[in-house]
Parts: C-alpha cells; structure tokens; sequence
C-alpha cells in the first residue's frame, strides 16, 4: 500500500522560514514526479510546486516563486518543500502528491496525481 506522510508543518510569524517534508512508502517514485497542493480554509485546492524525477525540472505556482524551494532525495523516496518569507495568505492545509503521469504542463490540476498524502497544516501569523 502507498503511503506519503508529511512532516514539518507548524505556526511562524510572518516573514519567517518552515522546512516540509514527506516520506513515501509502498513504492519508488524516483522515476516520478512529485509536489505540493495546498488548501486554505474556504478555498479550493491549489498547486504549489512539482519537481521531475530526476530533480532537474522544477515548477512554482507564481504566488510562492522566489519564495518556496522544492527538492527531492530519492534514495530516501522523499520530496521536501522550503518556504521562506511567509506571508498570512500562505497559511493553509499542505499535501504531498505524487506520481503525474502527465506532462508538467498539467501538474497544477489536482486530478493530474495519483497519489496524495493526508496533509500537515501550515499557519502564519501577522
């Protein structure tokens, strides 16, 4: 069975730094790619960011570009996002996604992704 478990999420003040990350289980995704979707109360869910399975091709929803790194280690079957500068707006639930069988072109659809963790959530104070 396929499991992703993220890990990281917390409360920071604004302007301030959190490290996510999310371990998978079950399969290899070192061919695959992975990301991040998060989920503000009331709102639907968004793509952040999608990295390849060789991690050399990277992609950001323009609201985190600059501020949000994504990466990935494959021996450890892990993806991991850094957020700097946050901002309030960023505060909402995070899900680790993997597995998108489509190009990058189409990684901000939610449908895209096969596989989905439960979420950690993110909080940012102002």
């Amino acid at each position: 069975q396929v499991q992703l478990v993220e890990s990281g999420g917390g409360l920071v003040q604004a302007g301030g730094s959190l490290g996510l990350s999310c371990v998978a289980s079950g399969r290899t995704f070192s061919r695959s790619a992975m990301g991040w979707f998060r989920q503000a109360p009331g709102k639907e869910r968004e793509f952040v960011a999608g990295i390849g399975g060789s991690g050399d091709f990277t992609s950001y929803a323009d609201s985190v570009k600059g501020r949000f790194t994504i990466s990935r280690d494959n021996v450890k079957n892990a993806v991991y996002l850094q957020m700097n500068s946050l901002k309030p707006e960023d505060t909402a639930v995070y899900y680790c996604v993997a597995d998108s069988p489509l190009s990058y072109v189409r990684w901000y659809k939610s449908d895209s992704w096969n596989y989905w963790g439960q979420g950690t959530q993110v909080t940012v104070s102002s």
